[in-house]
């Protein structure tokens, strides 16, 4: 099942990229930013109550409070600077350079949870960072 759910991320993420160039055309990055980020918050909230899920929140510890609220400050950040990205640049070149999040977040990993870096994943971010460069350059 993670599986299909991550190939339906990936497609749903692609689909974002190209919604949100053609969605920013004479819009300020930043607020198209904030009207994508209220659309979300408005999705995740409707699924915590359709799947009734909000008697957890009292259960979250204050460790996960403070790492989801950073997660969700680098989230902004992260989308902050794509749409930026996204407006001055052309898809084709800014989402291949955001992918190179994969490589990064695989050596974060490493770092701070001590997952496995093996050769294969070795081979895996060389040949993402190599594709990466393939595709801007």
């Amino acid at each position: 099942m993670w599986m299909i759910l991550a190939i339906l991320s990936a497609v749903f993420a692609a689909l974002t990229s190209i919604l949100a160039k053609i969605g920013i055309d004479g819009v300020n990055s930043n607020l198209a930013t904030a009207i994508r980020t209220v659309v979300v918050v408005i999705m995740a909230w409707g699924m915590v109550f359709i799947t009734h899920t909000q008697n957890g929140l009292g259960d979250i510890s204050r460790k996960s409070w403070i790492f989801l609220i950073l997660s969700g400050l680098a989230t902004g950040a992260s989308w902050l600077c794509y749409y930026k990205a996204l407006q001055l640049g052309d898809v084709s070149k800014v989402v291949p350079i955001d992918k190179l999040s994969i490589v990064i977040t695989l050596f974060l990993a490493f770092v701070f949870l001590h997952e496995e870096f093996t050769a294969r994943s070795l081979i895996g971010c060389t040949l993402i960072a190599a594709g990466t460069l393939v595709m801007v350059l």
